[in-house]
């Protein structure tokens, strides 16, 4: 299947501005754990939506996000002479929760798995205790 051009110059700019951020871009509000997790482009090729991984907490994830959008223009700068492309796309930075998001369901599914082995284990643990007064029951008639 024929893939279109607005996904192959995404790709594409996801691998350069990658590379930029984690080589080229200087400001110590980036983190080490900075990733590109995608470039979505417009069909125009116009816009290029950047979504951005930050590992931190909440205050770590904004000074990143502010220190990329104060290097835009360098970003782009430096993908579009990289790439030789005849327009700039305007960048747009955008958080991606993704794995913050599967961290959460993770711990949901755990803790879930936790509490159904809890409540087997009580289930089995009333069974046991039921069937001992059954025995009891039957050998005080004998």
């Amino acid at each position: 299947m024929k893939r279109r051009r607005p996904e192959i110059v995404g790709d594409e700019m996801q691998k350069v501005i990658s590379s930029i951020i984690g080589t080229r871009l200087k400001d110590p509000r980036v983190p080490f754990m900075t990733s590109v997790t995608g470039v979505k482009m417009s069909s125009d090729l116009t816009h290029a939506t950047v979504f951005i991984s930050v590992y931190g907490d909440e205050k770590t994830k904004k000074d990143a996000m502010d220190a990329l959008e104060h290097a835009k223009g360098f970003i782009r700068y430096e993908a579009v002479q990289e790439i030789k492309l005849r327009v700039a796309p305007e960048l747009h930075f955008k958080l991606d929760n993704t794995l913050d998001e599967a961290a959460r369901m993770d711990a949901l599914i755990a803790k879930t798995i936790a509490d159904d082995e809890r409540r087997r284990a009580e289930r089995e643990k009333r069974k046991q205790g039921a069937g001992a007064d059954v025995e009891e029951a039957g050998s005080e008639n004998d």
